[in-house]
């Protein structure tokens, strides 16, 4: 039986009449889990839900391996989505999902499908292990494709947006996705270079760091996108309410 990590962090908070539960989408999680708390407050069910994301992969790195060991951090990122009599949040979303690509970026040993064995161990099985060409090419595709189809479900383009916040794989892969999309580098924020790729916890680590640089202002239309292991993706379009204590911008 796994450990439900919500029902600690429930714990730790001291709120005893939440309901909890932990989703796992790997890199997209925090983007899958920021829509999902949308869904719960827009059906009227709850007004203010709390989204985690957060991941702690160097107990999985095999420090051998340089294409992998020096990609990966720990971290974690929150944000509380509440309801409002305000326009904006969440105006449209993309989730998807490609199982057939899960051996490009995966533990394959340590879990329930194949439990740690001492063979698996001296093999370093439960380690990350990464087909970096397979995630690079899906990496700089599917998820633009996918802020593409979200953009125009919002009845705007990317280039209407005022901000894209993404998971923080890597620079290049950003840069790619930026060169694909036609749309200027600096469209994308990036903060790779002092976290590393923090997977869940990427996203909301850079909309803070976004928001103390004065990238985000409240008003602003920004585009959230979340990929890799899986492999998934979500992406969303969101009006920025902003950060508690943050101040509408002028006009």
């Amino acid at each position: 039986m796994g450990q439900d990590f919500a029902c600690l962090v429930q714990a730790e908070l001291e709120l005893s009449r939440a309901g909890v539960f932990d989703l796992s989408a790997a890199c997209s999680g925090f983007v899958y889990g920021l829509i999902t708390a949308t869904q719960f407050i827009k059906t009227g069910a709850y007004r203010c839900v709390l989204v985690v994301g957060a991941d702690a992969l160097s107990p999985f790195v095999d420090l051998r391996d340089r294409t992998t060991c020096v990609l990966f951090g720990d971290g974690a990122g929150a944000a509380v989505v509440t309801a409002s009599d305000d326009p904006g949040g969440l105006i449209s979303f993309v989730l998807g999902a490609d199982g057939s690509g899960a051996e490009h970026l995966i533990v394959p040993a340590g879990g329930s499908r194949s439990p740690l064995t001492q063979e698996s161990l001296a093999a370093r099985e439960n380690t990350i292990r990464m087909n970096g060409r397979e995630v690079y090419r899906f990496s700089t595709t599917t998820p633009a494709d996918a802020l593409v189809k979200a953009a125009a479900d919002a009845g705007v383009r990317v280039t209407d947006l005022d901000l894209v916040v993404a998971h923080q794989a890597n620079v290049r892969i950003l840069q790619t996705i930026a060169r694909n999309l036609d749309v200027p580098e600096a469209l994308f924020y990036t903060n790779v270079d002092r976290f590393g790729n923090t997977s869940a916890a990427s996203v909301p680590i850079a909309l803070c760091d976004a928001a103390a640089d004065g990238r985000l202002r409240p008003g602003a239309l920004i585009g959230l996108l979340g990929f890799g292991a899986g492999l998934t993706w979500a992406t969303a379009i969101w009006r920025w309410h902003g950060l508690c204590g943050q101040q509408p911008s002028a006009g």
